[in-house]
């Protein structure tokens, strides 16, 4: 089976156990957030992946650092929505800082990466 470059990344991978992470943490959120809040975070976690790989894809650097600067709005609209998920108290404080420390470490891969393409 091949094996695409994006399935190599470390912020790709990181990306997936985000979205995992995500998925779990939204299941016991009220069930009228089905259509507003879990729908919200479920589509930006799935987003950050989404758009690695489909950055890898592109030809010219500028297209891929323009996809991973997608990835990157993604994981901060995503990590709103965390903010706002502990503020109404949908998750737990321990919950909060463990999603908040993922999407830090893979902004900060995206944006490494990011640069490189932008430099290259």
């Amino acid at each position: 089976m091949h094996v695409y470059s994006f399935e190599k990344l470390e912020v790709w991978k990181a990306s997936i156990q985000l979205a995992k992470k995500i998925y779990h943490n939204t299941k016991s959120f009220p069930d009228d957030e089905k259509f507003g809040l879990i729908s919200q975070m479920r589509r930006r976690s799935i987003s950050i992946a989404s758009n690695i790989a489909e950055g890898t894809a592109r030809l010219t650097n500028k297209d891929k650092a323009h996809f991973l600067t997608i990835a990157y709005s993604s994981a901060l609209e995503l990590l709103n929505q965390i903010i706002i998920a502990k503020e109404l108290q949908f998750i737990s404080d321990e919950n909060y800082l463990n999603i908040r420390f993922e999407i830090e470490f893979i902004t900060n891969k995206i944006n490494a990466l990011r640069n490189h393409f932008i430099k290259s």
